[in-house]
């Protein structure tokens, strides 16, 4: 150390003595500020937190009255395909083996230790000045490394979890100042279907040639299915396997799950926005999922693919519980049909189970499930389908076609399924009774109210010329409207009875920007044209394929069919629409998969964004009546 160094450290060590006897105030007292540095844990790489904690803190005050919408239009328009294709696949979901867990991050389920970034602010004059950095762990375990830095560096800290570690700053071997690093880490489920899984908003959308085009057959029928957007590659034919290679992406493929889903919005939310906080997620909804054929019972997802999921989403939560031990697997015959009301779970019903003393407790259960119980695709089909339409037969493709009176019955039972799961999320996974409010159950908003909140779209075919059936009745429509109504009353009062929290707010926000949102001339902006593009004459009406952007912000907070055949663009093989269908005659079909299949009648990634603000505002109020919750105090799941 040379003389000039040793005096300025002598003289800042002088100068912080001073300060704390209160002859020197002008230059403050030193104090530790600190943050977890990945606080996202299902992203490997903590840069991908950064990115999203750092948009965050750019909004401004207004922003910040629903920071999640803001966000994700300031990522859109830094990324035009896209946030979610540069980080989808660093993350701690294993395609693999349909489990949460990776090298990057050991013991996901329940950490052992977090990475801090801590700075010291205060010290006079720091440049030149060395900090040495020491952390003593909470109860009494091995003292961590000293890390001499300049002052004026951060450093990164490694802090053991649940009990954390005193963090103290020495400058010439003089103790400066110290703080309480202490981690609160949330268990955050996400149970349900399509609107929970993020439908409609693959993490790296088809993309699309610039000169080629796709032919669909049915000439000889009188339907010009040709001219349409082709995917690039080097394909031959629709449905070959280059073709397939060419597939939208998602973080998991047979659930359509990604990242614009609205429950990893909010967990990332409340990642990013408490410094000492860290999110541990598990999301497992999935697309077409039922409260019995998906929570209960295994359902092998929406999408054809070689693993699909193993387990029903109650046993995958279970196995997150118990991290890398498998839990118990029971055989519960007569536990959950509620008196035979859901009789899909009588008999034949085993979950897993992760003993109490070894389950970690779960911080929030984010629920969107009942739309499916109801079968609410098929009111939509019946609203959307002309009454001519051949695609009214082919029912097990397009989910069947039913009227109110179908959905009525079936709303009839809807508070039995929920009662059913509200006893496993406190059997099976130890939500304690007095806590159910930790569970948020979100409404579904609606698909075709206007602004008014009491028109609902028109007659016509706006947004839906993807394929000559599709035509809205806005009859048909609005006897859809009053079932869902009808099952957001029922959502609201079961949520009530059963102590759940019910996140609504986002409902209000939808209006006007519904399925047909920019039909008229009042578009917001160039993105809002509903019409698909075709080739006419050797050119592109009314854009070039290839520059669609599924993300660009729009008035309309659904996808469409054309909004679905440009993003998603769901095909099958050849063969396996072959053996379905059981006649090449139907090659049209993978039209109709493309428009639909692909996330149609679902919300965009605004929309899952506008969605996750509800949520969220919902969360903190929990989470803040449980002390901020996490489980900094390292409890396992209690009864």
């Amino acid at each position: 150390m040379t003389g000039s160094h040793l005096g300025k450290m002598l003289s800042v060590v002088s100068a912080l003595l001073l300060s704390s006897t209160g002859l020197a105030v002008a230059q403050g007292v030193p104090e530790i500020s600190w943050r977890v540095e990945n606080p996202f844990r299902l992203f490997t790489d903590a840069a991908d937190s950064e990115v999203h904690r750092a948009t965050y803190q750019a909004l401004s005050e207004d922003e910040r009255r629903h920071p999640i919408l803001a966000a994700e239009r300031a990522l859109a328009e830094r990324h035009p395909e896209g946030w979610a294709a540069t980080m989808f696949r660093n993350t701690c979901w294993n395609v693999a083996k349909n489990r949460f867990s990776c090298a990057e991050v050991p013991d996901y389920s329940n950490p052992k230790a977090h990475k801090i970034r801590a700075d010291i602010q205060g010290i006079p004059d720091p440049q030149g000045v060395d900090c040495t950095w020491l952390t003593a762990p909470v109860g009494g375990r091995q003292r961590g490394a000293a890390i001499t830095v300049p002052c004026d560096t951060a450093v990164a800290l490694d802090i053991p979890y649940p009990g954390g570690a005193m963090i103290s700053v020495e400058v010439g071997g003089q103790k400066v100042a110290e703080a309480n690093a202490k981690i609160k880490d949330l268990l955050i489920v996400g149970f349900g279907d399509s609107f929970g899984s993020g439908e409609g908003n693959p993490d790296v959308p088809v993309r699309f040639s610039r000169e080629r085009t796709a032919d669909y057959g049915l000439r000889a029928a009188g339907m010009k299915l040709d001219g349409y957007p082709a995917r690039v590659g080097d394909w031959e034919s629709i449905g070959d396997r280059k073709f397939i290679t060419e597939n939208a992406q998602w973080l998991d493929q047979a659930c359509h799950r990604s990242l614009y889903s609205h429950q990893l919005r909010a967990a990332l939310q409340l990642a990013i926005e408490e410094p000492h906080r860290a999110v541990t997620y598990v999301g497992l909804a999935c697309s077409g999922a039922e409260t019995t054929f998906g929570l209960f019972l295994r359902y092998k997802g929406h999408e054809w693919v070689p693993n699909p999921p193993d387990f029903s989403q109650i046993s995958a939560a279970a196995m997150a519980q118990c991290g890398n031990v498998e839990p118990k697997a029971y055989d519960l015959p007569e536990a959950y049909h509620m008196n035979e009301k859901v009789p899909e779970l009588k008999g034949g019903l085993v979950l897993r189970k992760c003993d109490l003393e070894r389950a970690r407790k779960i911080d929030l259960i984010l629920l969107s499930i009942g739309g499916n119980d109801i079968g609410f695709s098929r009111l939509v089909a019946n609203a959307v389908l002309a009454d001519q339409s051949s695609l009214r037969s082919l029912g097990g493709w397009f989910g069947q076609v039913h009227g109110f009176s179908q959905a009525q019955a079936l709303l009839d039972v809807l508070d039995d399924r929920y009662k059913s799961l509200n006893r496993a999320f406190h059997n099976i996974l130890h939500l304690p009774w007095s806590e159910n409010d930790r569970v948020i159950l979100t409404a579904y908003p609606p698909l075709s109210v206007m602004e008014d909140g009491k028109a609902v779209c028109p007659d016509g075919q706006a947004g839906m010329t993807v394929l000559s059936d599709f035509n809205l009745s806005e009859a048909k429509a609005r006897e859809g409207e009053v079932a869902a109504t009808r099952m957001h009353d029922v959502m609201k009062a079961s949520a009530k009875t059963h102590g759940w929290t019910f996140a609504e707010a986002h409902r209000k926000d939808f209006q006007g920007r519904g399925v047909c949102a920019g039909w008229s001339d009042n578009a917001f902006n160039s993105a809002d044209d509903l019409r698909i593009p075709r080739k006419v004459d050797g050119k592109w009406v009314p854009y070039n394929p290839a520059d669609w952007r599924a993300y660009a912000s729009r008035q309309r907070w659904f996808r469409t069919p054309n909004d679905a055949f440009m993003t998603g663009n769901f095909h099958v093989t050849q063969s396996a629409l072959q053996t379905v269908m059981k006649n090449q005659g139907y090659a049209w079909v993978q039209l109709l998969l493309a428009s639909i299949y692909s996330g149609a009648f679902h919300p965009t990634g605004e929309g899952h964004a506008a969605i996750a603000d509800s949520v969220v505002e919902k969360a903190r109020g929990v989470l803040a009546k449980y002390g901020s919750g996490g489980q900094s105090d390292g409890k396992r799941a209690e009864r």
